[in-house]
């Protein structure tokens, strides 16, 4: 038994087209996975992180122009708990015959917390249990409907501070970026003028980048001119967004919207923020590509993970959404090349270690050479001082000798006049006695 093979020009010249007889109809196979799909519907996991009162829960709403938080089920800012607690929400929406079975997971207590070490961990658990559930339900014996829970996409709100990220933030999407796609959004873009923004959007991108982080990279469509489209969507990450539960007049149109009292803000205008670039890219023409990329990657990961038996602290090590033990051997050839570069910035240590003595050992050497320079100057100051001095002694010595020799000279001239005096004074008083004497 045997099997003939026929090229294209051999169909075409059979005569099997749609008008004729012999119309097979495998072309309506688009038209049967649509009508399945149609029946079978969508589901899809949004997962919510950020910071309380960072407007999560009205941008949920807006993105889905529905009341998923109300009153009656108020969002996680308003019960907000002492430690992070992970939360499900879901919701059935319809849109033209199509279902989608939504998944909302926010994350009450995030961040909230005086010591946030850690706290990125229950929402690790979270992900990683959802994988875990589904691959329980692949592995079982008898297989329905496989109901898939897993999270696939998050978005990450980034607080409006203007400078860059905050630790909280760059440590959250390092332990997260291998096991859900992360999109960051910059909450409360109203806050900003375009300056500030545009300045704020390239120190986040700066420090993802800087740090590895990897974010969802949105793929480019065939189209072109949806292309053109779409990429100016994508040069807008991160998303500055508003969101806003009340519909306002504007020029006689309805808009979702925010009112101040300079103005009023329509979050589905590009030229005010990037509400309508986040939905249109996150449900119009990339939450397939989010569903897949879960699939193909991030599950596929876990799941090898899983089966090989690699420990969670070693997958955690694992920088791209790779196959772990190709992981394992570029985290091998990194830890060489990190030795290497250890040893090279050793001995470069150690040469500018040996260069600060020798630089330190010359200054002490110039310190001491300059204090035996002002000591030198000091005694030699000194010297002449003393020299000075005892100039100064001889002189005066040689000039009270002087005076005490006229001082002895006129004492030994008074002394001898004294005498002479005394001697004729002598002589008087003899010849006085002799004349007595003769008479």
């Amino acid at each position: 038994m045997g099997f003939s093979s026929r090229n294209t020009d051999d169909l075409k010249s059979s005569g099997l087209t749609k008008d004729g007889e012999h119309f097979v109809g495998f072309s309506h196979l688009p038209n049967q996975i649509h009508r399945k799909t149609i029946k079978k519907g969508f589901e899809f996991t949004l997962m919510v992180v950020g910071e309380s009162g960072l407007g999560k829960s009205t941008l949920v709403n807006s993105m889905f122009l529905t009341d998923i938080y109300s009153p009656e089920y108020p969002g996680p800012s308003k019960r907000a708990a002492k430690t992070v607690e992970v939360e499900q929400t879901r919701v059935s929406l319809k849109e033209k015959s199509v279902n989608l079975y939504l998944s909302i997971v926010d994350t009450p207590g995030y961040g909230t917390a005086v010591d946030n070490t850690n706290c990125w961990q229950p929402i690790v658990n979270f992900i990683e249990s959802r994988y875990e559930e589904y691959l329980n339900a692949e592995t079982r014996v008898h297989r329905t409907h496989i109901q898939d829970s897993r999270v696939h996409c998050c978005l990450y709100f980034i607080a409006p501070s203007g400078h860059s990220l905050k630790p909280i933030d760059i440590q959250f999407m390092l332990h997260l970026h291998d096991k859900v796609n992360i999109i960051p959004v910059i909450a409360k873009a109203d806050a900003f003028t375009p300056e500030e923004l545009s300045a704020f959007k390239k120190n986040i991108m700066n420090e993802i980048n800087q740090n590895k982080i990897k974010i969802y990279d949105f793929p480019d469509p065939e189209d072109e001119e949806e292309s053109k489209l779409l990429k100016s969507f994508k040069s807008r990450v991160p998303f500055a967004v508003v969101g806003s539960n009340y519909v306002l007049e504007v020029a006689g149109e309805r808009k979702r919207g925010r009112k101040y009292p300079w103005g009023l803000v329509e979050i589905e205008s590009l030229e005010h923020c990037d509400f309508h670039a986040l939905r249109n890219l996150l449900i119009r023409h990339y939450m397939l590509d989010l569903i897949e990329t879960t699939n193909n990657v991030h599950y596929e990961n876990y799941r090898c993970r899983k089966l090989t038996g690699i420990s969670p602290e070693m997958a955690l090590k694992g920088k791209d959404n790779k196959n772990p033990l190709a992981q394992m051997e570029e985290e091998k050839k990194e830890h060489d090349v990190k030795m290497k570069r250890m040893e090279i910035e050793m001995e470069q240590v150690f040469e500018q270690k040996v260069k600060e003595k020798l630089h330190k050992l010359k200054e002490t050497e110039e310190e001491y050479m300059r204090r035996h320079e002002e000591m030198a100057k000091k005694l030699e100051q000194q010297r002449q001082e003393v020299d000075e001095r005892r100039a100064a002694f001889e002189k005066e010595k040689a000039a009270f000798e002087l005076v005490s020799k006229d001082m002895e000279e006129i004492r030994r001239v008074n002394t001898l006049d004294l005498n002479m005096k005394d001697l004729q004074l002598d002589g008087s008083k003899n010849k006085e006695k002799k004349k007595k004497g003769l008479f």
